[in-house]
């Protein structure tokens, strides 16, 4: 394996297990649904582990990515590379959340704005093109519910939950339906992968994904059931990375490791803000809101 693939693989691991530590005296205190969200920022945080490795051992590769009319495209992969793993080291430490949350919203919305939307007319009958971009998006709106969740109950804070939460709700939805027009791709993320032969009941394991995915979506939207569809639907999607993606990451070690591991960071990423979807209520369990 190369330098990349290992600092990859090692990035996400010591972010989790120091995620995990570090949350335990958080998750012994919650109970219920609680714990689940205790978790969440762990979760995000590995995957942005695993993709700020992946800029700053591949810098070459994908500064390609980087707008063309940006100068010095070497240096924004590299400056963003950091950027996320700083953020990733936020999240575990729970130290200026508020700050690296907005910031990673931002980011993901840079994305958006200056590598998705510019192929709109080119690829808007692409629906990969869709996936991505609405991706992108998704990831932005669930940084920005963590983001207004810790700014108590400012107008502008609850702007961004009741946002945040919209967004991911809808895009929850989309590729809920996505999956039952293309149940032989892999689930969580909707993208072009096709699941492999080996894997049982592939099909099944989509639609199911799919349809959880729909009906979290619109829970998110019903005051009363936010919490339960957020973490829900993010534990579902948690274990899909352990027993569906976990496997097929590791099949491909030795052939295709860096799409393996994307296609894990970027389904642990899409759980994590489907939690994080979640933030912002008060908690029945402690009457509490629900900060991590």
């Amino acid at each position: 394996m190369t330098l990349e693939v290992w600092a990859m693989i090692i990035a996400g691991a010591v972010v989790l297990v120091a995620g995990l530590i570090l949350a335990w005296p958080r998750f012994q205190s919650a109970s219920g649904l609680d714990k689940v969200f205790v978790l969440a920022p762990v979760f995000e945080a590995v995957p942005l582990a695993i993709f700020a490795m992946e800029h700053l051992f591949d810098a070459r590769d994908l500064m390609g990515a980087v707008p063309k009319w940006l100068p010095g495209p070497l240096f924004w992969t590299y400056f963003f590379g950091v950027a996320l793993l700083a953020a990733a080291i936020s999240f575990i430490l729970w130290c200026c959340v508020g700050i690296s949350s907005s910031l990673l919203a931002v980011f993901f919305l840079l994305i958006v704005v200056t590598v998705d939307l510019p192929g709109l007319f080119v690829q808007v009958h692409d629906r990969i093109f869709w996936t991505l971009t609405v991706r992108e998006l998704c990831f932005a709106a669930g940084a920005l519910v963590l983001a207004g969740s810790l700014m108590g109950k400012a107008p502008m804070g609850r702007a961004y939950v009741l946002g945040g939460r919209s967004i991911v709700a809808l895009v929850m939805i989309f590729y809920g339906i996505e999956h039952f027009f293309f149940p032989h791709n892999v689930p969580g993320v909707p993208l072009e992968k096709i699941t492999p032969s080996w894997i049982p009941a592939s099909a099944a394991i989509t639609c199911f994904i799919g349809a959880i995915l729909i009906l979290a979506g619109i829970g998110l939207f019903i005051r009363r059931t936010v919490r339960i569809a957020a973490a829900g639907a993010g534990a579902i999607l948690v274990l899909l990375v352990i027993v569906f993606y976990g496997p097929i990451c590791i099949s491909e070690i030795s052939t295709n490791p860096v799409e393996g591991l994307n296609y894990v960071g970027d389904t642990l990423l899409f759980a994590a803000t489907v939690m994080l979807a979640g933030f912002g209520e008060n908690s029945t369990e402690t009457g509490q809101p629900v900060n991590a």
